[in-house]
């Protein structure tokens, strides 16, 4: 990596960046009235338009040259084939197996991951029919009405963003995040349920992280208090974990645990039993779509060649401004109100994926590793954008 500014691609793109003073983005469709054309492609449903890009024919082709010399196919094949992706911790990196709806085997240390992941979607399946159909009763015989996710990070982020963005898929339940450990949160939530028609879901892979643990005794006690017995604990929290032991003792019965793996990255999670709350505010068949959607874009992502690989052209895209031009940040703006939280959430995924100052074997990297993420949906981001860029 070190070494990675003196390759021919990287070189060749530097030059090609000087080529470029007098580049602007007017002419270029002036002068090309099929640039539009030229520069989009579509995949799974979505449709990508980076015509208007700092970008030329040539520049394309020099990005295609730099995911070549880099070996980025090998490494995402080997990604999704269960190699060690992250040497630090010596860990697969494989939430694609998650959404491997082909159910085609994935070896990680010399075992298939698919059976214990489709046990877990079955045991999700029946918990997530029970309580919507109404079969799984609190403990003074109500139905379930609200859902509280406590959380933190990936085990909040994702699960969130994915029940606002789909509101109108959902209904059966209101569903409410507490990730702030600032006891405001959770008692502002609180305000709003009913002890014996809530359901608490507590998403803590160690069930020991702090501040999700603080917020789950919080509301172990806030129910206890409310229904004056400490057995309602077991009818109104589950658990997405691995401690079983830490799980017991919080009075869950660990047939209410949904766990997950080492090799599921947080900020990847929500396609893990983490979506557990997702699964109960669409319903069990509205999250294997979500899991179909995904599994969608891996394969395309998988097997479409570079000029036409969404995430390929999107990241080499991100390298050239962030390398070459000097752009140190991007504004995610979704024009959509239900994407409100999509800002955050692939702010994290994208800025703990890319922003690492060392590569695997240790070495401090010499380019850009990536680019600080923010944004607001609509107008409001598009306004703070402008701000950013006019007045510093």
């Amino acid at each position: 990596m070190t070494a990675l500014p003196k390759t021919p691609a990287w070189l060749a793109l530097s030059q090609h960046h000087e080529s470029l003073d007098s580049f602007h983005l007017r002419d270029a469709f002036a002068q090309d009235p099929n640039r539009h054309t030229r520069f989009s492609t579509d995949a799974c449903g979505l449709f990508l338009d980076y015509s208007k890009n700092l970008i030329t024919e040539e520049t394309m082709g020099l990005l295609a040259d730099l995911v070549a010399q880099e070996q980025v196919t090998a490494q995402r094949d080997a990604m999704f084939d269960g190699a060690i992706s992250n040497p630090t911790e010596g860990r697969a990196v494989l939430h694609t197996a998650l959404r491997n709806r082909s159910n085609t085997p994935v070896i990680v240390e010399g075992e298939d991951v698919m059976p214990g992941i489709n046990e877990v979607l079955g045991n999700m399946q029946v918990f997530v029919e029970d309580v919507r159909s109404g079969q799984w009763l609190g403990h003074t015989g109500k139905q379930i009405e609200h859902i509280v996710n406590i959380g933190i990070g990936g085990s909040d982020l994702g699960p969130a963003m994915v029940v606002e963005a789909l509101t109108p898929y959902g209904g059966r339940f209101a569903t409410h995040f507490v990730s702030n450990v600032d006891a405001t949160h959770l008692a502002e939530v609180l305000k709003q349920v009913e002890a014996d028609t809530t359901l608490f879901i507590i998403a803590s892979k160690t069930f020991t992280t702090q501040e999700t643990i603080a917020n789950a005794n919080s509301a172990r006690r806030w129910l206890i208090d409310q229904l004056g017995d400490d057995k309602a604990v077991a009818k109104h929290f589950v658990a997405v974990s691995t401690n079983h032991q830490g799980v017991s003792d919080f009075g869950i019965d660990t047939k209410n645990m949904f766990g997950f793996w080492d090799w599921v990255g947080g900020r990847y999670s929500l396609w893990s039993a983490i979506g557990l709350s997702i699964a109960l505010s669409i319903g069990y068949e509205g999250f294997i779509d979500l899991l179909d959607g995904a599994h969608g874009m891996d394969r395309h992502f998988a097997t479409e060649p570079f000029p036409r690989n969404m995430p390929m052209l999107l990241a080499a895209i991100g390298v050239w401004y962030a390398s070459f031009w000097g752009y140190p940040a991007y504004a995610l703006l979704p024009y959509d109100q239900y994407l409100g939280r999509f800002p955050a959430h692939l702010q994290q995924m994208d800025m703990e994926s890319n922003g690492k100052r060392v590569d695997v074997q240790g070495e401090v990297v010499p380019v850009a590793t990536g680019p600080i993420v923010f944004g607001e949906p609509g107008t409001n981001g598009q306004h703070a954008f402008y701000q950013l860029i006019h007045q510093g």
